[in-house]
């Protein structure tokens, strides 16, 4: 990590975190709120030895050329927000059929349809159900900052490859947009990249290889399937992360991920000024998500309150981990609006003695 802090916004530390993460190939389609994310690559990418902008005639386009960037070894990456992201979602799919390592930036925005430009938390299941058809997933990656979006992004890259597979990062337009202190990690050499000896290449001195997502008999494909749900077990067992702020023993427990995790830090200050004990457990692995953590913290509570930004989707995971050990009220807002720390902490007094 650079020890010099810059003041970047969201979009752009994005970018340069990939750039520094070893990503030489970039293929995107404007769309607010990301376009900065697109207008850095398209600066800085031609400025880099081997390095490929370029700006696709659709979403669709882009990520096929990610897939062939990917099959032929190299650390390719797209962004894009909510809609267009939709577009991507066949081709998602393919990179995963394809056992290919990749990156997807999605800056979400109100839906569904075009709906606005601010900032949402309305695809969460799209990013977290795999989105696209068939048996398969992708990590997925929520910051709160635009530090934690840098790092994140740097590491994304690094589990794309570890587990040869997509991983998106997911954040919204206020992420993207907002400026904050980064300090960057220390750009990777060309030696320090991962081998890849099943990508597509000139076949002088070895067997060419092959790689697609076809699949035509019943048996083949189930192994494939089994072969990769054996993968997603592992990453669960070894990639959950979160973050947890407060008492072992609070009044409240409090989830929420990304932007609304972030405001979440301001409703306890304002609880601790009324003598709630309150506790944040945010996310940071959307998937896999940490349920195990979430279990433990949950039997010192009553009560389990989700916030979001959508009508609740979060709301499903956190139930899915607690069952009905404690209560799960939800608190959202969807279609751009931002809950505030007032109006969430009027909500947690409905729950607190």
């Amino acid at each position: 990590m650079s020890s010099d802090k810059l003041l970047m916004r969201g979009n752009e530390a994005i970018a340069e975190a990939a750039l520094r993460a070893g990503c030489r190939n970039y293929f995107a389609y404007p769309i607010t709120p990301q376009a900065e994310l697109l207008e850095w690559m398209a600066e800085k990418m031609p400025q880099k030895e081997g390095g490929t902008f370029l700006q696709a005639e659709s979403e669709i386009g882009a990520i096929n050329m990610v897939f062939g960037a990917s099959a032929a070894g190299e650390r390719a990456m797209t962004s894009s927000s909510s809609p267009g992201i939709s577009l991507k979602q066949e081709g998602i799919s393919y990179l995963a059929g394809a056992d290919l390592p990749a990156v997807i930036v999605n800056i979400m925005r109100g839906g569904p349809g075009l709906g606005n430009i601010r900032p949402s938390q309305g695809d969460y299941f799209q990013a977290t159900r795999g989105g696209g058809h068939g048996d398969y997933r992708t990590i997925v990656l929520a910051p709160s900052t635009v530090p934690e979006a840098a790092q994140l992004t740097f590491e994304a890259f690094d589990l794309a490859d570890k587990y040869r597979l997509p991983v998106v990062l997911l954040a919204d337009g206020m992420i993207g947009q907002m400026m904050e202190p980064v300090s960057l990690p220390t750009p990777l050499e060309e030696k320090d990249l991962p081998e890849k000896p099943w990508a597509v290449s000139g076949a002088a001195g070895r067997s060419p290889n092959t790689v697609n997502s076809l699949a035509l008999g019943a048996a083949e494909l189930g192994q494939a399937n089994e072969r990769r749900e054996k993968r997603y077990e592992e990453i669960k067992k070894k990639e959950t992360r979160e973050e947890i702020v407060g008492s072992d023993r609070p009044d409240l427990l409090l989830v929420s991920y990304g932007t609304m995790g972030r405001i979440a830090k301001s409703v306890r200050r304002l609880a601790a000024e009324r003598g709630i004990d309150l506790a944040l457990f945010r996310p940071i692995t959307l998937w896999p998500f940490p349920q195990n953590r979430l279990r433990q913290l949950s039997k010192e509570v009553n009560t389990v309150l989700t916030v979001e930004m959508s009508s609740g989707q979060l709301i499903e995971d956190v139930r899915l981990s607690l069952g009905n050990e404690v209560e799960t009220p939800f608190y959202g807002k969807s279609g751009g609006a931002v809950p505030g720390p007032g109006e969430i902490l009027k909500e947690v007094e409905k729950y607190v003695p």
